[in-house]
């Protein structure tokens, strides 16, 4: 009785499985954006963020930088830039090395 017990139990396990079916369509997940955000501080004058924003930001035409750089005084910040990670760092940095203050990068 044992033994037949125990076959039972080996021709379970021995049974053939079959494998989940693999979809064939692969899901592209966007790299996310990431914004760059100037800060408000007592030091940097008007000028000097517009004259920033101008020079380090491609595209960045003298209205908008004074749109924004009235944006940081009033609001405290304003999202000057927004894309992909590697150039928002080399903007980023090139701001903060210009004397802004600057928020970390957070992913948009």
């Amino acid at each position: 009785m044992v033994t037949r017990l125990t076959a039972a139990v080996y021709g379970m396990a021995t049974a053939p499985t079959k494998a989940p079916e693999r979809s064939s369509q692969v899901t592209r997940k966007p790299y996310p954006n990431y914004k760059v955000i100037v800060l408000d501080d007592d030091f940097n004058t008007f000028q000097h963020v517009h004259d920033c924003l101008v020079k380090y930001i491609p595209g960045m035409t003298s209205d908008r930088a004074w749109k924004l750089t009235n944006q940081v005084h009033n609001e405290g910040q304003a999202i000057v830039w927004t894309g992909p990670q590697e150039p928002a760092e080399f903007y980023h940095q090139q701001l903060s090395r210009a004397g802004l203050t600057m928020a970390p990068l957070e992913a948009a």
